[in-house]
């Protein structure tokens, strides 16, 4: 990888398809749209110093496709009866050691010919009519177990052999965020719900079986595609540098001060990313409990902490609000990065600091606290 930026390419760059029926299993470049070809945008990408990655949804088949027409039994399905269309879509049927050589060739192909370093691996639909042409009756209870093996070792082969590509696992959101498919793929898209309000209790409730830092979280555009909800700049970032940080919107439709505003936020990260990928992930205020949510991250020696403190909605006469702290050593003293204000250890945990008047839905703040060390007293 050339640097921390990735230009993806999404859905549409293969077969013939310009709409969501057609197309899935074919996967070969539609040159009346990349005439030069996947290489040419690749080397483009990296010539401007970035990484380029590419959209994949290789467990599925649309009925309109070369692949559907020449094997309309490789699909998961039931003899004498219907096939469900689900976003105009089949399953492929993992469990045929035929399919799965097809999946990882067709596959190997695309990543083998250009310069990848990203895959974007989807699955928008679930499974129905779940049964095998190649299983006897009295097995077909095995297809739905024997597809997740063959999709493991699919994954075993095509990440083996491309080892430097980063695979991000996608089910319909979430839908399949599980240590199976993390052992290959260390990071999940969460929910294809971005709105940030929505996150806090996303990423919060995910957090408590996987590490944030497995967790895909972006900052979109306002209004939320999802539930159109308008949240300050401020907030979106600071829920998505939460997780797994990005941005998923035009850059050329945003202000000049909008564009200042995430120039601070990709520095900001890059300060904190390690602490968020390695450090200890405390909890401090539950967006299940109210309306307001806390969160730490604090390195393994307890040197150095970012904390994060959302409120949703604005209230009238609020209260001052005291935010105490998680992790820390009660015997370290700790200087705000931002403001060179000391602290010890023992304070930030009991007493705490005063979060900030602000008026305003959709608020957040970020402290940044780093132990000063004896010479530095």
């Amino acid at each position: 990888m050339v640097s921390n930026f990735f230009v993806v390419l999404d859905d549409g760059w293969f077969g013939h398809r310009n709409n969501a029926k057609s197309s899935l299993g074919d996967w070969v470049v539609d040159k009346r749209k990349l005439p030069h070809g996947l290489q040419a945008l690749s080397r483009r990408i990296h010539n401007m110093g970035m990484n380029f990655g590419l959209w994949f949804e290789p467990e599925m088949v649309s009925p309109d496709s070369d692949l559907y027409r020449s094997h309309p039994d490789w699909c998961l399905h039931v003899p004498n009866r219907p096939r469900t269309l689900s976003r105009s879509q089949l399953v492929l049927d993992l469990s045929r050691q035929d399919v799965r050589d097809y999946v990882i060739r067709s596959v190997a192909n695309v990543l083998s010919s250009v310069q990848i370093d990203y895959v974007k691996w989807d699955m928008n639909r679930h499974m129905t009519e779940i049964g095998s042409a190649v299983l006897p009756p009295e097995r077909q209870r095995e297809t739905a177990h024997r597809y997740m093996l063959g999709l493991y070792a699919i994954l075993e082969k095509l990440t083996s052999a491309f080892p430097d590509i980063l695979f991000e696992g996608c089910s319909s959101g979430g839908g399949r965020f599980d240590p199976g498919m993390l052992y290959y793929m260390p990071q999940t898209w969460a929910s294809d719900n971005t709105d940030s309000v929505s996150r806090l209790k996303i990423q919060y409730g995910t957090s408590i079986v996987y590490p944030p830092i497995t967790i895909g979280a972006h900052v979109s555009a306002v209004p939320n595609h999802q539930i159109g909800r308008v949240t300050s700049l401020d907030m979106r970032g600071h829920v998505a540098m939460s997780g797994n940080f990005g941005y998923e919107l035009d850059l050329t439709k945003l202000s000049s001060k909008e564009k200042r505003i995430i120039q601070k936020q990709v520095l900001f990260y890059k300060q904190i990313r390690r602490l968020i990928q390695f450090g200890d992930f405390y909890r401090i205020d539950s967006p299940f409990a109210g309306n307001e949510t806390a969160w730490a991250f604090v390195s393994p020696d307890k040197t150095e902490t970012v904390v994060f403190y959302f409120r949703v909605l604005a209230e009238p006469a609020e209260p001052i609000r005291i935010l105490t702290f998680k992790g820390l050593d009660p015997d370290f003293i700790y200087q705000n990065v931002a403001t060179g204000e000391v602290f010890g250890g023992d304070e930030l945990m009991n007493a705490g600091v005063t979060v900030p008047l602000t008026k305003g839905d959709f608020i957040s703040h970020v402290w940044r606290f780093k132990r000063k060390t004896y010479e530095e007293k």
